[in-house]
This record gives structure tokens, C-alpha cells and sequence, in this order.
């Protein structure tokens, strides 16, 4: 079950506080930080403002000084006294601005892939039209499952994090009808090259790890997809990410 430490939506015109509103199902965009510990750092946070904009701009949502108030509403929510192990979502619309703080759960390593048959509406955007999604994750342990989304009988994202997928030291990642997210970038950079291919389900057993990589998931390790009869092979990439994750927090600038 998810614990929410705040949940509040403000008018665009005004900043005036409402009711809150998810905004789930939306024509809008969000996007997901990880906010952790005291001093507070907030991971890759201006590439996430600089995403959660551009995913404006293309859906006409944007105004002046949008990302000025998005900024406001964030330092307005966050109390610097506590310490954080969290996530901070910001979802927009074109009347509410959006803000919610909940629990981060950490990934274990017994963890399953189920597959469903869904694509996402505008699938390279991030953006509200999560609802299918969320139906099968509410009935989730997201420590332990997550949902895999296929089209065409190929793999393009679980339902919260980007996927990778490991053959022989090789990094892959589906080629398109994906949103690729700031966590996958900067992995990107640190492997030097992900090989974009379309990952057909029935090929999955010749690779030997497979990663859910995102601000929720940070780098988990996928032990099984139960339909197929997946099983992984190794650890070997799950602990090179991890330890490049583990070295970016430290490098993270205090939130200010």
C-alpha cells in the first residue's frame, strides 16, 4: 500500500491552493523524482524540470513562467528539517499544477516481470494517460512485480521504469514506442552505448539479465517472467549500474 507523506494541487492562474486532484487520465504530462536524505538532495532534478517541459511545450501546456511556479510549488512543499526517502511527483494539467510525496519502496531480488498486451497513449511523452497501468499495479507488491508492456508480441517498458536487457555483455533497449527517461540517459552515458532493437518476447531467453531502471526502481533486477519461463542468468550488470547509481547520489548537489 502506498503512503503518501503530502498530496496537494494548486490552480495554474492563481497558485491558489485546491482540492487535491491526481489528475490520472488527464490530457497532461508528470514526471517522478527521487527525494532522499538530510541535507536534501533531489536526483537529477534539473533534467527532470527541463523534460517535464519540453512534454509541455509539445502538448501546448505551457505558459510563462511555468517552470518558474512549478519551482515555487516544489520549494513551497518541501520541509528541509526532515530527512527524505522518497518520491516527489509533479503532474500538470491545463488548470492544476499537481505535487505528492510518497514512500520509495526498495526493489528486492526475488523480483517477477508480468507481461500485458498494452502500449501507451503517446508512449515517447510522460504522460497521464496511466490508468490500464495502474489497475495492475494497485493489485501489485511493487518491492517484488512490476508489469511488462508489449505490442505486437515485442517489450517496450514495465509500468513505472525503462528495461534493458543483457546478451553477452551487451547493453539492448527496445527501439521505439518507449519513453526514455532522465535514469536512462544518464545510464546511457555511463555505458557509452545501449543498442536500440526491437525486443521480441519470444527471444527473451537468450538474454541474461534484465533491468528495470527509473527513479522509483533506481536498478532492479528482474528474477523471472513467470509466462515464459524466464529466468536470469546473472547479477553481473545489475551490480556495474548499481554501483554508478550508488556514486551519483553522493555527487548530487543538496537541494537549495
Amino acid at each position: 500500500m502506498v503512503t503518501y507523506l503530502l498530496k496537494k494541487s494548486y490552480q495554474r492562474k492563481t497558485l491558489k491552493e485546491v482540492n487535491f486532484k491526481d489528475l490520472w487520465g488527464d490530457k497532461g504530462v508528470f514526471t517522478t523524482m527521487r527525494i532522499l536524505g538530510n541535507p536534501i538532495k533531489i536526483l537529477f532534478f534539473k533534467n527532470h524540470i527541463k523534460n517535464l517541459i519540453k512534454s509541455l511545450k509539445v502538448y501546448k501546456l505551457d505558459r510563462v513562467n511555468i517552470e518558474k511556479d512549478i519551482l515555487k510549488i516544489i520549494k513551497l512543499n518541501i520541509d528541509k528539517t526532515k530527512s527524505y526517502n522518497h518520491l516527489l511527483r509533479v503532474a500538470i494539467n491545463k488548470k492544476i499544477i499537481s505535487i505528492s510525496l510518497r514512500d520509495r519502496k526498495t526493489s528486492k531480488l526475488k523480483f517477477n516481470l508480468k507481461l500485458i498486451n498494452h502500449k501507451r497513449v503517446d508512449p515517447e511523452l510522460k504522460n497521464l494517460k496511466y490508468k490500464l497501468i495502474l489497475k495492475y499495479l494497485t493489485k501489485m507488491d511493487n518491492t517484488t512485480s512490476d508489469v511488462a508492456l508489449c505490442f505486437q508480441k515485442k517489450i517496450l517498458e514495465s509500468g513505472t521504469s525503462n528495461i534493458i536487457f543483457i546478451k553477452e555483455n551487451q547493453v539492448y533497449s527496445p527501439s521505439k514506442n518507449i519513453y526514455r527517461g532522465v535514469t536512462y540517459n544518464f545510464f546511457k552515458k555511463k555505458l557509452g552505448k545501449i543498442i536500440n532493437k526491437e525486443i521480441l518476447v519470444n527471444s527473451l531467453t537468450d538474454y541474461d539479465e534484465i533491468l528495470l531502471i527509473g527513479s522509483g526502481k533506481t536498478v532492479t533486477s528482474v528474477k523471472t517472467i513467470k509466462e515464459i519461463k524466464w529466468k536470469r542468468k546473472g547479477l553481473k550488470h545489475y551490480k556495474i549500474l548499481s554501483n554508478f547509481y550508488k556514486k551519483e547520489i553522493l555527487k548530487c548537489p543538496v537541494y537549495r
